[in-house]
């Protein structure tokens, strides 16, 4: 064998390999998508309660534009997997009926609505409207899930103004960061906040944003976090949710809670944020274990979001800074 010839075959191997690597990387992502992307599915019928096969359904998200497409099955069933979060619209289209547009419906993290179809007898230029928010189905029965959605995240109050903070919404979480153990520097020690779990130890909890696995430094307690100890600031996160106890097999790796992040994303429309949050001294009250004066405190948080579209229901970007 010449030299041109191991290189040709150098070559050859290095891009199999490359192919391998992309196609693992790309099945990974898929099924970490899984993870946090909703799901609508539901029944297709005519008024007389019998079931529709072949019929369109489009969903639509109003957010970016985005379409996916299902034709219902032989007994009417339609279902359209790996929905990122956010508000959509379903069409449904047969030959000899009326469009049916459904409007009002949310996909939250994890969960997968049941929107159930009644196509009327006439053409298909007519339409009928229906709004209604439709009933949300847990992806995961048999888990004990605490879904904590964008309104609270971004308006209720926190100390620090981490997101993570709002863990204790859920039932058998404990917060006991001021009672950690380990200093900075070894392997037990971790810069975010810590939490307990269902009586699990914070080092079983696994985080996944984005359904990609998010982690802190230190080599056993892999608690995210930042020195402040803010785990991406309020404006960065559109919602996340706690599984605890049992779930399904599309999770794993550590017995505690599993927390699913969605991070604000851009769309159609600009929208943004700038905001400045204060606390000192000024404002505190003199306590009983105050002496001649109230102990100095002074703090400023602010930042700014903004997203918007690059090109319309294709591209999108948001930037965060806190």
């Amino acid at each position: 064998m010449n030299h041109r010839q191991k290189g040709v075959m150098e070559h050859a191997h290095g891009f199999g390999i490359f192919c391998s690597t992309m196609a693992l990387t790309l099945m990974l992502t898929s099924a970490a998508r899984a993870q946090v992307s909703g799901a609508i599915s539901g029944t297709a019928a005519d008024s007389s309660g019998a079931v529709l096969p072949g019929v369109n359904v489009i969903v639509r998200n109003l957010e970016t534009g985005m379409i996916r497409a299902a034709v219902s099955d032989a007994v009417g069933r339609y279902s359209v997997l790996s929905l990122p979060v956010g508000r959509y619209e379903i069409r449904a289209q047969k030959d000899g009926f009326r469009t049916e547009l459904r409007t009002g419906t949310t996909l939250v993290v994890g969960q997968e609505a049941t929107i159930d179809l009644v196509l009327q007898l006439g053409e298909v230029r007519q339409q009928v409207t229906v709004t209604g928010e439709a009933p949300l189905v847990s992806a995961t029965p048999t888990a004990t899930a605490g879904l904590v959605g964008e309104r609270q995240v971004k308006d209720l109050p926190l100390n620090g103004r981490s997101y993570d903070e709002l863990l204790t919404l859920n039932p058998g979480v404990v917060n006991f960061t001021w009672e950690k153990t380990g200093g900075v520097g070894i392997s037990n020690s971790t810069v975010g906040n810590m939490f307990s779990v269902a009586g699990n130890r914070p080092q079983q909890n696994l985080f996944l944003l984005n359904g990609v696995e998010f982690t802190g430094a230190a080599e056993n307690n892999m608690q995210p976090g930042g020195t402040s100890q803010q785990l991406l600031g309020v404006d960065a996160v559109r919602e996340f949710n706690l599984l605890s106890d049992t779930y399904g097999p599309q999770y794993g790796k550590r017995p505690g809670g599993q927390v699913t992040i969605v991070t604000q994303s851009g769309a159609n429309d600009w929208h943004g944020t700038v905001f400045e949050f204060l606390r000192n001294s000024d404002f505190d009250a003199r306590n009983f274990f105050d002496r001649a004066s109230i102990p100095h405190f002074a703090r400023n948080q602010f930042g700014g979001s903004l997203g918007g579209p690059v090109q319309k229901d294709k591209t999108f970007l948001f930037g965060n800074y806190e």
